[in-house]
């Protein structure tokens, strides 16, 4: 699906941060056809856009922290990034970073919901975001894992206005009609001192090939491919630098 609009409250990025930024551009250029597109500004730090068929999908950037860890990350896209910090805060979020520019690209804030899973805020200018969405080789659904489902859902729903649909494995998000996100029970199958995370589900027209393609390229299979109750098939990876993100297949 190609995105023409960067609609408010819809997630609208996807960043992997790595400590081996090459390593992660062959990984997933080899997985889904990304191309690697490097930002040649001094100040851009080498940011990279990924590109699937020309459109930008992904990015993937150095890590800058000290104790950062590789990971994927997700951004939802907002009005206004101060006054989109100021309400996390107001309900109990951290703020991690910024607001702040992104040179002419746009505005952002890191934050963390008040369970300490940690997302971003974007309000984009030259670039408002990701171009492809739920289509095979773009990020298609966003999931939190968490241990405070219920707070979650307040304080997401308070945040940017999200629908919330509960059944009684799962609860769904979504905005105007259409979900795209979910939040996960983190019960006793998840470490103890793993902290609540935010994850991207990358659309394959096939999941068990794409899957066994991840591994073979160096990854790890976290939960094989398997059917959702009343949902598509998916698939959890660990890539070769130990950031997790998902697969599924579309229904129909």
């Amino acid at each position: 699906m190609k995105i023409t609009e960067v609609r408010p409250g819809r997630p609208c990025w996807f960043e992997h941060s790595s400590a081996d930024p090459g390593a992660a551009q062959r990984y997933y250029g080899e997985l889904f056809g990304w191309e690697g597109e490097t930002d040649p500004r001094p100040e851009a730090m080498c940011y990279t856009v990924m590109r699937l068929e020309g459109a930008v999908v992904a990015s993937v950037v150095q890590l800058v922290a000290e104790g950062q860890p590789t990971a994927w990350s997700v951004s939802v896209a907002v009005e206004d990034v101060d006054a989109a910090a100021e309400a996390a805060q107001a309900s109990g979020g951290q703020l991690l970073a910024g607001p702040m520019e992104a040179l002419d690209l746009g505005r952002f804030a890191v934050v963390a919901d008040p369970a300490g899973a940690v997302f971003g805020l974007w309000r984009g200018r030259a670039f408002p975001g990701a171009e492809r969405f739920a289509e095979p080789g773009a990020a298609g659904w966003i999931e939190l894992a968490t241990r405070d489902v219920a707070g979650a859902v307040g304080f997401y729903h308070g945040l940017f206005g999200w629908s919330v649909s509960s059944g009684e494995q799962y609860t769904q998000w979504g905005l105007d009609g259409t979900d795209f996100g979910g939040v996960l029970d983190m019960g006793e199958q998840f470490p103890a001192d793993l902290p609540p995370y935010w994850m991207p589900y990358f659309e394959a027209a096939d999941v068990d090939l794409t899957a066994e393609r991840a591994v073979i390229l160096g990854g790890e299979a976290v939960l094989p491919p398997t059917d959702a109750p009343d949902g598509p098939r998916l698939a959890v990876l660990k890539d070769p630098l130990g950031a997790v993100f998902g697969l599924y297949q579309a229904l129909g």
